[in-house]
């Protein structure tokens, strides 16, 4: 790691260890401690250095993968692959990023579903709940007002043309998590490039045009990629900085 700052990790705040770790690793990504190309010490390193077990390590290991922040190369070790925008930093804890990415996994299969049933259920009434909620996120975002309710608006207004009340009860439940990893990725986009901003409201409006076309898989796929790419605006600063 050339002449990097020595590599230190140490338990701190009482949260689930993978978090710690993995918000550890990503702050000296982000920090520039770290850079692409890069190799992270062994796992049995890391055990040491963080006093954790193996299991604990390769959760971080695994979960930073998955986002796209590491590869692992077969008998060569694992590398930076990715990082995020500086900016990250100023918007929220590392070891908070971890869960609004764990809650990723989580909107993906719910949200995706919920747009492919609005597709197919909603009624001329709710569509127009989805348009008004999609408008006003575009108004605010075009007035440089983005919130986090905004955003919520139209997410609630798709689970609830789903035609299925646990679909906005099970959004509720995510409420906390969904408004961290709201506001950080709204002040992500409000500080960064005018095409970042027109993504989102692109990928928006490609929901609203397959839920009022009735088309159940478009919606889904919609939904999905706008939920994906949110993610990858999130951790990697050459998706529309």
């Amino acid at each position: 790691m050339g002449g990097a700052a020595p590599f230190v990790l140490t338990p701190g705040r009482r949260q689930r260890l993978g978090d710690q770790l993995y918000g550890q690793i990503l702050e000296k990504i982000v920090s520039g401690q770290l850079h692409e190309g890069d190799r992270l010490p062994p796992e049995k390193e890391l055990c040491e250095m963080f006093g954790v077990s193996r299991p604990v390590v390769r959760e971080a290991l695994l979960r930073l993968r998955v986002d796209g922040l590491l590869q692992a190369r077969q008998g060569a070790g694992t590398y930076i692959l990715a990082r995020p925008a500086a900016r990250l930093a100023e918007f929220a804890s590392m070891e908070d990023v971890a869960g609004f990415l764990r809650c990723i996994e989580v909107r993906l299969p719910l949200e995706g579903t919920a747009a492919r049933l609005a597709a197919e259920r909603r009624t001329a009434g709710q569509l127009d709940q989805i348009a008004a909620a999609h408008a006003g996120f575009e108004c605010d975002l075009h007035d440089g007002r983005m919130t986090p309710d905004g955003d919520l608006a139209f997410h609630a207004a798709v689970a609830d043309a789903a035609g299925n009340e646990l679909f906005p009860s099970l959004l509720a439940a995510l409420h906390q998590a969904l408004l961290g990893f709201m506001r950080v990725a709204l002040d992500l986009t409000r500080t960064g490039s005018k095409e970042r901003a027109r993504r989102v409201l692109d990928e928006h409006a490609q929901i609203v045009e397959a839920i009022e076309a009735q088309d159940g898989e478009a919606a889904d796929l919609a939904m999905r990629f706008h939920i994906s790419q949110a993610r990858r605006r999130m951790i990697d600063r050459t998706q529309h900085p």
